[in-house]
C-alpha cells in the first residue's frame, strides 16, 4: 500500500465475499453443497432487507444478479422478496402500548401451509426466534386453520433495550424479554384484532327513516294476487298410444297351460320352479325351492374408512390404508426417478408458479428430477415457471400445491446427494397421491392394496419411519372371551 487518503464514491455500501475460508481448511471442510450455502446467504440477506425497506439492495452470486430490491414500503418489500402471493395474503398488525409497540403483517387464514411458511420476528431492528411468541400467533388462528399448518407472519417489536437480553445464545437469534407474559397477551390480542377486521361482516342497517314506502304483502287482502290453476291427468303418458297400452289380464287358471304336457315332465318342471308359499306341500309333490345362499365373508374388512383388517395365521392384521398406499407409491415413484420412465400428462391451461430466490436456487437442482418424475416445466424468468405437464395419475390432485410442497421440503431438508433428493421427491409425491383416510374401499381395492403392500421391499414402515401394520395375536383375541 502506497498511501491512504479519502476518496469520493457512490452513496451506499458494497460488500464482496470471495474465498472466505481459503486459509482455514478445517472450516472449508465442513461447508455443505453450494446450493445449501447459497440458501444460507439468502436467508441472512432476507433478514436484513426486511428490516430496512427504505434502503435499496442488490445481490449477485458468481456474476449473476439474484435480487434487485428497490426502496419502498414494508408490504412492497415483502412482495418483492417472496412474491405477489404473499403481498395479497397479508393483514396489517399495529398496536402501541406503554410496554411495547407491535407492527407488521400476518397472513390470512387461507394462506396457511404445512411447509414453507415464512415466520419472522424482529425486535429493535434485529431478527430473532421466539417459540413462546410463535405459540401466541398460532393460538390466534385456533379453529381457523387446519392442525399442523402454519400461517406466515412478519412482526416487529419495539421495546426498551433495558427490557431485553440479547446475550443468551451464541448466534444472538434468541432474546429474553423481561415481560414475556404481558407481551404474549398483547401479541395475541393484536393478531386476533387483525383477523377479526378481515373477517368482519358488515351489519345490516334497519333504519327506515327517509326510505321509500314499500307496501306490505297481505295474502288475505282484496288485492291479493290470484295464482293460475291448471288441470292435468296423472295417468296420461304421451309416449304410449291408447292402442298399445298393456291391459291387465286375468292370471287365474294358469294351471291349464300344463294339461297338455306329460305328467313326468310337469313334475320335473315343477321341481325346478321356486315356491314362495308357506303352506306345506302335499305328499308326493316336490319340495319347494330354497333361495337361501350361504353367507360368505369378504377377505378384508375396512374399519372406519382408515384401517383394513384381514385374518392371518398368527391373528388379526390391521393395516393403515393411507400409510400402505404411501409405501407402495413411494417405491413406484422412486423407480420412475431411477429409470426415468414416468409418463407426462399435458395440461390444457398451463399454471404459472412463482418462487422466492431461495426456492429458485433449489429449483435448479430439482429440475432434472422433476422432469424424470413427470413434470414438464418451462422457465418464464423473474422466478416464474409454467407447468405444462404433470405426472400421469395425479390429475385429481392440486399439482400446483404439490410442486410447492416438494420445493419447500427440499429447501427445509437440504438433500446432499442425488439419492436423498430422489427419495425426498418420491415421498412428497406419495403423500399427496395416496389414498386419504376415510375413503371407502371395495373388497377388490383392498385386495389390490394388500397385495401391492406385500410386494414392497419394506411392508412394516413408511419411508419416514411410521408403522404401516400391526398384528393382534390370536392369544389376545381368545383372552378377551375367557370368563
Amino acid at each position: 500500500m502506497e498511501n491512504q487518503e479519502p476518496c469520493s464514491c457512490a452513496v451506499g455500501c458494497r460488500f464482496t465475499v470471495s474465498n472466505l475460508f481459503f486459509n482455514v481448511p478445517a472450516r472449508r471442510k465442513f461447508l455443505k453443497t453450494n446450493a445449501t450455502e447459497l440458501n444460507n446467504i439468502l436467508t441472512a440477506f432476507e433478514r436484513i432487507v426486511l428490516v430496512y425497506p427504505a434502503v435499496s439492495f442488490t445481490l449477485h452470486s458468481n456474476g449473476q444478479e439474484l435480487m434487485n430490491l428497490r426502496s419502498g414500503s414494508l408490504r412492497q418489500r415483502i412482495t418483492d422478496v417472496y412474491g405477489r402471493r404473499y403481498g395479497q395474503e397479508l393483514l396489517p398488525v399495529n398496536v402501541e402500548v406503554p410496554l411495547c409497540r407491535i407492527t407488521g403483517f400476518v397472513g390470512k387464514p387461507e394462506s396457511a401451509r404445512k411447509k414453507g411458511a415464512v415466520e419472522c420476528f424482529f425486535v429493535n431492528g434485529r431478527f430473532m426466534k421466539h417459540p413462546y411468541f410463535h405459540k401466541a400467533v398460532q393460538q390466534a388462528y385456533e379453529r381457523l386453520v387446519l392442525a399442523g399448518t402454519h400461517v406466515p407472519y412478519f412482526i416487529y417489536f419495539e421495546v426498551s433495550p433495558a427490557d431485553i437480553d440479547v446475550n443468551i445464545h451464541p448466534t444472538k437469534t434468541e432474546i429474553k424479554f423481561e415481560n414475556e407474559q404481558a407481551i404474549w397477551q398483547i401479541l395475541t390480542a393484536a393478531v386476533r384484532d387483525a383477523i377479526g377486521q378481515f373477517c368482519e361482516v358488515p351489519q345490516i342497517d334497519f333504519d327506515t327513516e327517509g326510505r321509500p314506502d314499500i307496501p306490505v304483502y297481505n295474502p288475505a287482502g282484496a288485492d291479493a294476487p290470484r295464482f293460475p290453476s291448471s288441470q292435468h291427468r296423472p295417468q296420461y303418458n304421451p309416449f304410449v298410444s291408447p292402442a298399445s297400452r298393456p291391459s291387465r289380464q286375468q292370471t287365474e287358471g294358469w294351471e291349464q297351460l300344463y294339461d297338455a304336457l306329460p305328467s313326468q315332465s310337469r313334475q320335473e318342471d315343477a321341481a325346478q320352479q321356486p315356491s314362495f308359499f308357506d303352506e306345506p306341500a302335499a305328499e308326493g309333490t316336490p319340495q319347494p325351492f330354497s333361495n337361501s345362499v350361504e353367507d360368505k365373508s369378504p377377505v378384508h374388512y375396512q374399519y372406519k374408512g382408515c384401517y383394513i383388517m384381514t385374518a392371518v395365521k398368527s391373528g388379526l392384521m390391521v393395516i393403515d390404508q393411507h400409510r400402505a398406499d404411501v409405501r407402495i407409491r413411494y417405491e413406484q415413484y422412486l423407480t420412475q426417478l431411477q429409470t426415468r420412465s414416468a409418463q407426462i400428462q399435458q395440461v390444457l391451461f398451463p399454471e404459472v408458479v412463482q418462487f422466492t430466490p431461495s426456492e429458485l436456487v433449489m429449483m435448479e437442482r430439482l429440475l432434472p428430477s422433476l422432469s424424470a418424475i413427470g413434470f414438464d416445466l418451462s422457465d418464464l424468468g423473474q422466478g416464474s415457471y409454467a407447468i405444462n405437464g404433470i405426472p400421469a395419475g395425479i390429475e385429481g390432485i392440486d399439482y400446483v400445491q404439490l410442486l410447492r410442497s416438494m420445493v419447500d421440503e427440499a429447501v427445509d431438508n437440504h438433500p446432499a446427494t442425488a439419492d436423498e433428493l430422489n427419495s425426498l421427491l418420491a415421498l412428497s409425491m406419495a403423500r399427496h397421491a395416496a389414498i386419504p383416510r376415510g375413503q371407502v374401499l371395495s373388497n377388490d381395492e383392498m385386495e389390490n392394496l394388500v397385495n401391492g403392500l406385500f410386494a414392497c421391499s419394506n411392508v412394516n414402515y413408511t419411508p419416514d419411519g411410521h408403522a404401516v401394520l400391526g398384528i393382534l395375536p390370536q392369544q389376545d383375541i381368545e383372552r378377551l372371551f375367557k370368563q
